[in-house]
């Protein structure tokens, strides 16, 4: 079995987060928006307040949470790895990091040619 890169990671503050959170509310989701109300932030759910669907990709797992981006933002980010980072500020007004003076916030870079041929299909 080969070595594969990750789609999705998160700094030691987001883990915490997550863990804090899933504590708090039990099994948690992040998706990634694309959209509107809270601009690109990725979004904390219950799992069971979220539906996920065809149009979403599942990314990875963060601190045993797992990462959803919609399709149609994962054509444009599948060439990057997502790094799900927290920052001081106001969190988005749906997500459940919201209220406690943090945010979850996206941060990326691109894949090196070699990596690419190691990621797994999504």
């Amino acid at each position: 079995m080969g070595t594969s890169v990750a789609r999705v990671t998160a700094t030691k503050a987001a883990e915490d987060l997550v863990a804090e959170l899933a504590a708090e509310y039990g099994p948690i989701l992040i998706h990634q928006s694309g959209g509107c109300c809270d601009g690109s932030s990725p979004m904390c759910y219950p799992q069971n307040d979220f539906m996920t669907g065809d149009s979403d990709v599942l990314l990875g797992t963060v601190a045993g949470a797992p990462v959803y981006i919609s399709r149609s933002q994962f054509e444009y980010w599948k060439h990057t790895q997502i790094i799900i980072d927290v920052v001081p500020g106001r969190g988005g007004m749906f997500s459940l990091e919201n209220g406690r003076g943090v945010r979850f916030l996206t941060r990326s870079r691109v894949y090196t040619d070699d990596e690419v041929g190691l990621l797994a299909p999504v």
